[in-house]
């Protein structure tokens, strides 16, 4: 935590200890946001929570991260989506102007005032140990100890001190913020893949150009390659590239979990996982060919380096038996399947209309 004059920063390093929830994190975090980006050093209450629930949006919504069982804003979060049906992977600026255009809807404004309760309060528990509500904000007011902030009803007021501070350090007190936050949730996620890449939306996702170029090549050469779930044949340009395991929870481009489909399968499939037994022996069939091929052709190509996650030698990968390729499938992708279910990630079941 960087120093600053006339502040003990050290203070606001503790903010975060013996903390039970993520509230602390996702309010910091946006008080930021609008004291940096917006230029306020005044805000409601309800501005800074409309950042919070825009800032947790996307990890609950498309990654499905765990809160835990004591956090309410992830329930409050899915139970407005139902509400203002929202898309779940909506920027961060479309969720903040639908909350605030909706802040008089009696459903919204009930869902959001529980983080009007206690979090603001006890925010300023490292300057002012007071057990009520009341007093905090009464000795908020005098800027107690330093406090970074005075409540004022349902406003608060940064420290005039702070200002400077906050605004100078603004990248790394959030990388600050969302490295505790990373800390905290990783104990409630243990097995989820990738997790601090899931907080927060990426502006946009990599291109998938070098893993068409390698479907491609096979195509070049064999004529073909045949859907999985449909039986197709598809040629260069008529195919979408399907995470067998959605990105949603894997968040990486790795050849082994691509594979070309036919469009509209993709579409439909989305963010649903694949049936094990009906697709993964097909799955990994195709990978073996296409992998022997590439290899066979340029066993020098870095894109082949992806394998290397599920088998520690290319070569000896691409020699396996069909069936001691498939068992190395099923060793990867069953408990990530398993893991992704028990996160709320649903099946995906073919309808016959797009067969």
């Amino acid at each position: 935590m960087p120093d600053g004059r006339n502040i003990d920063a050290k203070v606001l390093a503790g903010v975060y200890k013996n903390t039970t929830a993520t509230y602390k994190f996702y309010w910091f975090a946006s008080i930021l946001d609008i004291l940096v980006k917006e230029g306020k050093t005044s805000m409601s209450f309800w501005e800074v929570i409309i950042g919070m629930v825009a800032q947790a949006w996307y990890p609950v919504h498309y990654f499905r991260i765990s809160f835990g069982k004591s956090d309410s804003l992830a329930s409050q979060i899915i139970k407005l989506q139902q509400v203002l049906n929202l898309p779940i992977d909506s920027d961060i600026s479309l969720l903040k102007r639908t909350l605030s255009e909706n802040l008089n809807n009696p459903d919204v404004k009930k869902l959001l005032t529980i983080f009007t309760y206690h979090v603001p309060y006890r925010f300023l528990s490292p300057w002012i140990a007071c057990s009520s509500n009341s007093q905090v904000e009464v000795q908020s007011r005098t800027y107690s100890n330093n406090c970074i902030y005075a409540i004022l009803v349902d406003q608060i007021q940064i420290n005039p001190l702070w200002i400077p501070y906050l605004t100078d350090n603004y990248v790394i007190l959030r990388e600050f913020t969302f490295w505790n936050l990373t800390l905290f949730l990783q104990k409630r996620n243990p097995n989820v893949p990738d997790l601090s890449a899931k907080l927060v939306k990426p502006i946009q996702r990599d291109s998938l150009l070098k893993q068409r170029k390698y479907w491609d090549n096979f195509i070049s050469t064999n004529g073909f390659i045949e859907c999985i779930y449909t039986g197709r044949p598809l040629h260069k340009d008529e195919y979408d590239i399907d995470h067998f395991i959605p990105w949603s929870f894997v968040s990486h481009n790795l050849l082994w979990n691509l594979l070309p489909v036919d469009p509209w399968i993709n579409a439909s499939k989305s963010n649903g996982l694949p049936r094990l037994g009906i697709y993964l022996q097909p799955f990994a069939e195709a990978h073996k060919k296409v992998l022997k091929s590439a290899y066979y052709n340029n066993p020098n190509n870095k894109l082949l380096e992806d394998y290397l996650v599920i088998y520690d030698s290319l070569y000896e990968l691409v020699e396996l038996s069909s069936e001691d390729f498939y068992s190395i499938y099923k060793k990867t992708f069953s408990p990530l399947v398993q893991i992704a279910e028990n996160m709320g990630f649903t099946y995906w079941e073919k309808q016959d209309n797009l067969v």
